[in-house]
């Protein structure tokens, strides 16, 4: 007897700046994998770089399967819509429906920070503890939540999106904080995404220069970003009290952070003893598209 091929699960992953593809067999062996810009402004744009990374994914890994998607922002279960992008071009369409069309089979679509923390709390950095808190500090802030194995999602589909939170604890300077593109000022992502970081240090650098000098102004706002980094994620630990804590996105490379954010916590935390651990990704900066093929 001829063994049925392998079913084929391919994963995206939307990102701000970039869009990345996965392939992977049944048993999570990669077969594929594509990165390309993510065409900014761009609904169409998004569109067709979605649907020409699968068709050349198909092509490499040679067959079709299941699709999965994970995006800037998530689904609007009352109007089937997308809302709460930080790609705002993607806000209020129908991207699952449109995507379906292009791609001519059923889609599935999460969060991005959703499949990151499904991904790591599987088979990565959180496997083998009851709850996860996955993060994402990249071009924009997210997180997921996995307890004891399943995805948490609610009846708004916002679990986890602690991003557009206000800033715990705002020192007089960080008041009223930046404007968000929710409309809102002060939230935890204009302080702790990439453009965040940017902007606090206000040299014209990007995070990842940042990250990577020696510089006292550079110094000085990464002991800021670890200052609030700390101060929001006590406020998640006051709320769900998780095991473990995955880092994803740009800025989780800073391997400084690892160190100092878990000391300076206990400052905020409500309790006399902090048992949570704070971990990078054990699958880097492909655990969110790894994650997205899981959707299915």
């Amino acid at each position: 007897m001829i063994d049925s091929p392998p079913t084929l699960r391919f994963g995206i992953d939307l990102g701000g700046t970039k869009t990345e593809g996965i392939a992977l067999d049944r048993d999570g062996r990669e077969l594929a994998r594509r990165r390309v810009a993510t065409e900014q402004g761009s609904y169409a744009g998004t569109i067709r770089t979605i649907k020409d990374l699968v068709e050349g994914l198909e092509a490499e890994a040679g067959g079709t399967g299941s699709i999965g998607i994970g995006i800037p922002g998530t689904i609007s279960p009352r109007t089937g819509l997308v809302k709460n992008a930080n790609s705002t071009w993607l806000i209020g369409q129908p991207l699952d429906r449109d995507l379906e069309t292009a791609l001519g089979r059923p889609v599935r679509l999460a969060n991005d920070a959703d499949c990151f923390a499904l991904s790591e709390a599987t088979d990565g950095a959180g496997a083998g503890f009851a709850t996860v808190f996955g993060v994402i500090l990249g071009t924009g802030v997210g997180g997921g939540i996995v307890a004891h194995g399943r995805l948490l999602a609610g009846p708004n589909a916002i679990a986890g999106e602690w991003g557009h939170n206000p800033l715990p604890w705002p020192t007089d300077d960080e008041r009223p904080g930046p404007a968000c593109y929710c409309g809102r000022r002060g939230c935890i992502e204009t302080f702790l995404s990439g453009p965040g970081l940017a902007r606090d240090h206000g040299g014209g650098l990007t995070a990842e220069a940042i990250a990577a000098s020696t510089g006292p102004t550079e110094c000085a706002a990464l002991e800021r970003h670890y200052h609030r980094l700390a101060r929001a994620l006590a406020s998640v630990i006051n709320v769900i009290d998780p095991h473990v804590i995955v880092l994803g996105g740009g800025l989780s490379k800073i391997n400084r952070l690892y160190d100092v954010v878990p000391r300076l916590w206990a400052n905020w935390v409500f309790s006399d003893h902090v048992a949570t651990r704070l971990r990078p990704p054990m699958h880097g900066d492909s655990s969110g598209v790894r994650g997205a093929a899981w959707l299915w």
